[in-house]
């Protein structure tokens, strides 16, 4: 009888040993401390934020007081995405200087100041020297947020976490729009330097919390600090499984031996940057290339849909549609920053759970609708000799429609796309390669957007901007693998197949599989 009941319990735990393998894994718990990390080297990003957000409304009275022309003010509203690019262009290799949290801190030092100047700016070449000060505080912030983030955060949460920059983006946008409502009041030449000038108030808050958090796991690595690069791992990782595997990938990447676990180690020079821009322009390998097209791409066509028009130019958006006052432009406005804020936050919650692909091709099929339908309202407007209710409503409909379509998909996922596709050794350069891109793009738009529609209605511009976008949908659907679920190493070996990614995929998937059942028959 005894002998039976054993054989009975030793059926039954094999049995339930079979159940439990067929059980779904459970969700790890979101990991709080990364989760704080990414939410402090985020907000870097409102910065940019909230000085879009803040000359959309600040530009009128700017014009009113100084009395610049259309053109003037065009490329003073714009100017700042291209002095951005000094400082993308340095920020990179400022990071793997002296490392991620000191760069983010530098970005709101230098902001701090440009604001400052703005809000005490007498004359056309001061105000444009602040701008060009604050600029290069954006470009810092807007390179390091993403990588940094990327750095610290597990898998499981990884888009979730990585979608932060933008989520402070457009919070910034949100209080650069209260801003403008909240001095609209001042008299003229007060108002518009307090609404530029209090910018220099978030960047000390954010500088100093930067200094709480811990430096990046894998810039930690590629110093040779084994022993510190552990602590902030099993810090940040769901388990402490995952935390030796990430330190074992990083490691592999770093070209540190597996064997290797010394608190300090030398790392070879190529591991801190030298050759880095000839290995992504002069020698690019296939896999280079590609991942290489899809950053750039996706950045590229971020900006050139038109995002930052419309942000930057709402009120004389809502003006051509008929709105004329400056307070219901500047409360429409605040509704354009609100429905952007919003969207951004559900989306946050469903990149590690649909996958990027899903949402940036409903994304950007959302845009496409949107920007053409207030094409067809503006042109009805316009050729119109009475006002037409419905059109109005219609354009302010798309113009929300627009900006929660781009929240849920193309705005969040270019950062965090491009900086998780990227390997080790070249991400620092390559997102702020990126960076560069998106800001280029932005700045050419927002300084021509007034000149554009005087040439060729503004209707007609968003027409244009239908037709980018009809482009960049073709251009994501043929050649952007799904990153869902992949640690940073296995991302890249997706790429190298431009339009072949797809059977690529299948083969990683099946060598996946047949490397799992292997390991559980030993086991």
């Amino acid at each position: 009888m005894a002998d039976r009941k054993h054989e009975e319990n030793g059926v039954s735990c094999k049995s339930n040993e079979l159940i439990a393998d067929f059980d779904p894994p459970k969700a790890p718990k979101r990991n709080k401390y990364a989760f704080a990390c990414a939410i402090l080297a985020s907000m870097t990003s409102i910065l940019l934020g909230y000085d879009v957000g803040v000359m959309s409304g600040a530009q009128k009275y700017i014009q009113r007081d100084l009395h610049f022309s259309d053109k003037q003010i065009e490329i003073l509203v714009g100017i700042l995405n291209l002095y951005s690019l000094v400082g993308s262009a340095v920020a990179g290799r400022t990071s793997d200087w002296i490392g991620r949290r000191y760069t983010m801190v530098l970005a709101g030092a230098i902001f701090f100041v440009g604001a400052i100047l703005m809000g005490f700016a007498t004359n056309y070449a001061f105000l444009m020297f602040g701008r060009f000060v604050a600029g290069i505080g954006v470009g810092y912030a807007l390179m390091i947020a993403p990588v940094y983030t990327a750095e610290v955060s597990p898998a499981s949460a990884r888009g979730f976490l990585t979608s932060f920059p933008e989520v402070f983006i457009n919070a910034g946008v949100m209080f650069g729009y209260v801003s403008n409502y909240a001095f609209s009041k001042l008299p003229t030449h007060l108002g518009w330097r307090f609404m530029l000038g209090i910018g220099a108030v978030p960047s000390v808050f954010l500088a100093v919390g930067v200094l709480g958090m811990p430096e990046s796991p894998r810039w930690l690595i590629m110093q040779g600090r084994l022993g510190d690069a552990k602590i902030v791992l099993d810090k940040t990782s769901d388990s402490l499984e995952e935390s030796k595997l990430r330190l074992a990938d990083i490691k592999e990447a770093a070209g540190i031996p597996a064997d290797c676990n010394d608190n300090i180690v030398q790392v070879s020079k190529q591991s801190h940057g030298e050759g880095i821009w000839k290995e992504l322009w002069i020698h690019p390998t296939p896999m280079v290339r590609h991942i290489l097209m899809a950053a750039l791409g996706i950045h590229f066509f971020q900006q050139a849909s038109g995002i930052d028009s419309v942000v930057l130019y709402s009120p004389r958006i809502f003006e051509k549609a008929g709105i004329v006052k400056d307070t219901p432009q500047l409360l429409a406005t605040i509704a354009v920053g609100f429905m952007k804020t919003t969207f951004i936050l559900v989306v946050t919650f469903l990149l590690d759970k649909i996958g990027r692909r899903p949402l940036l091709l409903s994304s950007i099929a959302g845009m496409i609708v949107s920007l053409m339908s207030l094409g067809i309202a503006l042109t009805i407007i316009d050729h119109s000799d009475h006002k037409v209710p419905w059109a109005i409503t219609l354009s302010i409909a798309m113009v929300l429609s627009y900006v929660a379509f781009f929240s849920i998909g193309l705005g969040p996922i270019a950062w965090v796309y491009s900086s998780e596709i990227f390997p080790l050794r070249l991400r620092a350069q390559g997102c702020s390669i990126g960076v560069a891109v998106n800001r280029v793009t932005s700045g050419v738009i927002t300084m021509t957007f007034i000149s554009l529609y005087n040439a060729i209605t503004i209707a007609g511009s968003f027409f244009l901007f239908t037709g980018v976008a009809v482009v960049g949908c073709v251009f994501f659907y043929t050649l952007f693998p799904e990153t869902q679920g992949k640690n940073l190493e296995e991302v890249e070996q997706v790429f190298g197949t431009f339009f072949r990614w797809r059977s690529r995929q299948v083969e990683l998937d099946r060598e996946k599989e047949a490397k799992m059942v292997t390991n559980k028959a030993e086991s």
